[in-house]
């Protein structure tokens, strides 16, 4: 390759010993060089004289196409660059426990059959701890509500709709659809994310108070107080779908749903391998 981008830059600086000075060669190593790539392609590139060098017809037909061959080169090295910063990157990623239970298992299994030596690193919290730890750089992306961020790029992936759930053999559970007045009558447990909760939002909007009893932090917590006849919750659909309790779940109306969304700062400075995985989930998600 030196040849060529020994003749790229003689032209653009028009002159071999200016060249060499650029590239770190001496002026008859640039002026070898250059003869070297005359006898390979078979012709006079460049007319040499005392006031400098120009090129000759036939020099300006191949000018484009050794110009295009460097860049290809330069393109092939940033590749070799980022190819092997998969080879040892670390993803960190925050999340909450439904996406971190249903969705990063397969997702990370697959990403790593094709990097293997990529590790991760998994920061679990409500939507207002991953916005916080993606703005202070603890974690490169996570998983959000977008109604729940501010100045962070979003990428919506899925709406995930929201049911109640209630003990088995609740009164309730004889009904195919529960509305949300029904539910402010039976002791509440709220799953408490701090900041954005969606099923509060939604008995605000339509001016009900639900019989809060118990705010928990977890998921599976709830679904155990529930099976053990504390009280009802609304819960995602997602963190339901493999539910080891026994429990009852309903449609909701009016329904309730969020949006699950990736979240990031400014992805042209993550490290390759995030960026990698961001673009990794949003082609698997795009298809689902």
């Amino acid at each position: 390759m030196n040849m060529y981008y020994a003749f790229i830059k003689a032209i653009e600086t028009g002159s071999f010993t200016k060249a060499a000075e650029e590239l770190g060669y001496t002026q008859s190593a640039i002026s070898q060089m250059v003869q070297s790539l005359e006898e390979e392609l078979s012709t006079t590139l460049i007319l040499r004289s005392r006031t400098g060098i120009t090129l000759t017809p036939d020099g300006e037909e191949f000018l484009p196409f050794i110009r295009n061959i460097c860049n290809s080169h330069r393109e092939l090295l940033e590749k070799q660059k980022e190819m092997e910063g998969l080879q040892s990157g670390l993803i960190r990623i925050g999340t909450f426990s439904s996406v971190s239970c249903n969705w990063l298992p397969g997702l990370m299994k697959d990403f790593k059959e094709q990097y293997p030596s990529v590790h991760f690193e998994l920061y679990q919290g409500g939507y207002t701890n991953i916005s916080d730890w993606i703005k202070e750089g603890t974690v490169d992306f996570g998983f959000v509500n977008p109604k729940a961020v501010s100045k962070l790029t979003t990428i919506p992936l899925q709406e995930d709709e929201m049911l109640a759930v209630l003990p088995k053999e609740h009164p309730l559970s004889t009904q195919t659809i529960v509305s949300l007045k029904d539910l402010t009558k039976e002791p509440y447990i709220l799953l408490d994310e701090i900041g954005l909760s969606e099923p509060l939002t939604v008995f605000q909007q339509n001016k009900l108070e639900p019989n809060i009893q118990f705010r928990v932090y977890d998921d599976y917590a709830i679904m155990s107080m529930i099976e053990k006849g504390l009280g009802i919750s609304i819960l995602p659909k997602l963190v339901l779908s493999r539910c080891p309790y026994h429990i009852e779940t309903k449609v909701i109306s009016p329904s309730v749903a969020r949006t699950i969304s990736l979240a990031y700062k400014d992805k042209k400075v993550l490290p390759i391998a995030s960026r990698y995985f961001i673009d990794f989930i949003i082609e698997r998600y795009s298809k689902a």
